[in-house]
C-alpha cells in the first residue's frame, strides 16, 4: 500500500473553508476598528463576531478531521524545515481558537453580547469589567497580528515549495490539484 500523498477531502474543505473566513474576518476587524459609531459599524461588528464564531465552532471538527485523517507524510527536506513546518502549523490550531475566544471575552467584559448570526445570543463568558475589556481588546489585536504573521509564513513556504523546490507540497492541498502533479514533484525533489 502507498503511502498518502495528498491531503484528504475533509481535510481540504476544513483548511480552506476557515482559510477564506480568516482572511474576511481579519481585514474586516481593521476596517471597522477606526470608523466612527453608526449603524454600518455596529452591523460590520456582527458580521466579524458571527465569523469568529463561526471560525472557533469549525475548529473543533478541523481538529477531529486532523486527528481522523492524519496529513500525508513530509515530502524530503532538511529537518529544521520538517520543524518549523510542525512549529507553525500548531501555532496556527492554536490561534485558530485563541483569536476567536479573545473577541468573544472582549465583547463579554465590554458588556456587548454576542448574538450569532443575528439570531442565538451567546453566554457572555466574562462578567462586564471594563479593565478587563480593554486588556482583552489589547490580547485579541496582539493575537490577530500574530495570525496574520504566521499566515503570511505559511504562504510565503507554500510558495517557495511550490515555485522553487517544486516539490509538490502545494498541490496535495489543492482541491484541484492534479495527484500526478504531485508524485512528479515528489520524483523530481528525489533526484535533485
Amino acid at each position: 500500500m502507498t503511502p498518502m500523498t495528498r491531503y484528504t477531502w475533509p481535510a481540504m474543505t476544513a483548511h480552506w473553508t476557515i482559510a477564506a473566513l480568516i482572511l474576511v474576518a481579519l481585514p474586516l476587524g481593521w476596517y471597522m476598528h477606526d470608523l466612527p459609531l453608526s449603524p454600518t459599524k455596529l452591523r460590520l461588528f456582527s458580521y466579524h463576531k458571527w465569523i469568529g464564531v463561526t471560525v472557533l465552532l469549525l475548529f473543533v471538527p478541523r481538529l477531529l478531521i486532523r486527528l481522523r485523517y492524519p496529513p500525508p507524510a513530509p515530502l524530503p527536506a532538511p529537518a529544521w524545515q520538517r520543524r518549523m513546518a510542525a512549529l507553525t502549523h500548531g501555532i496556527l490550531y492554536l490561534l485558530m481558537a485563541a483569536v476567536p475566544l479573545s473577541g468573544w471575552l472582549m465583547s463579554s467584559a465590554k458588556g456587548f453580547p454576542v448574538v450569532y448570526l443575528g439570531v442565538l445570543p451567546l453566554p457572555d463568558l466574562v462578567s462586564k469589567d471594563s479593565a478587563l475589556g480593554d486588556w482583552l481588546k489589547a490580547a485579541h489585536e496582539t493575537l490577530s497580528f500574530a495570525l496574520l504573521g504566521l499566515i503570511l509564513l505559511h504562504v510565503a513556504a507554500a510558495l517557495k515549495h511550490q515555485l522553487i523546490e517544486r516539490d509538490g507540497t502545494l498541490w496535495r492541498m489543492l482541491p484541484l490539484g492534479k495527484l500526478r502533479r504531485a508524485q512528479a514533484g515528489k520524483a523530481q525533489f528525489r533526484r535533485k
